[in-house]
């Protein structure tokens, strides 16, 4: 499948709370050792992995990401497509270039660049 879904997201108010709750529903392993407090999930080589935390400004919602080769390409095609752009592409040095959009009816999906692993020398 071109373009798989590659991440999935879970933010809210209290990230903290969000990762026990599915750590304990679901026996996730969810590590958020790291400067952002967030929770990397452990997928343990089964299904797409992901991350739980608290959301930009504690909005709650649930996201999934898709694998392009150029993420700004497909946020042009997504706005001549009738669908706006949410978070321009963004980069977090040494981790990931991500954005978001919101398609025509509201709901928000991710971009993260397929690329960006290999150009990381």
């Amino acid at each position: 499948m071109p373009n798989p879904v590659v991440h999935f997201e879970v933010t809210g108010k209290d990230g903290k709370k969000l990762q026990d709750f599915y750590s304990g529903v679901f026996g996730w392993k969810v590590n958020a050792d790291n400067p952002m407090n967030y929770g990397v999930v452990d997928n343990q080589g089964e299904g797409i992995g992901g991350g739980i935390s608290a959301g930009d400004g504690g909005r709650n919602q649930v996201t999934f990401y898709i694998a392009v080769d150029n993420p700004q390409a497909y946020l042009d095609t997504v706005e001549s497509q009738g669908g706006k752009t949410v978070m321009p592409v963004t980069e977090t040095p040494g981790m990931v270039i991500l954005a978001q959009f919101a398609d025509p009816e509201g709901n928000v999906v991710g971009l993260v660049d397929a690329s960006y692993g290999s150009q990381q020398s």
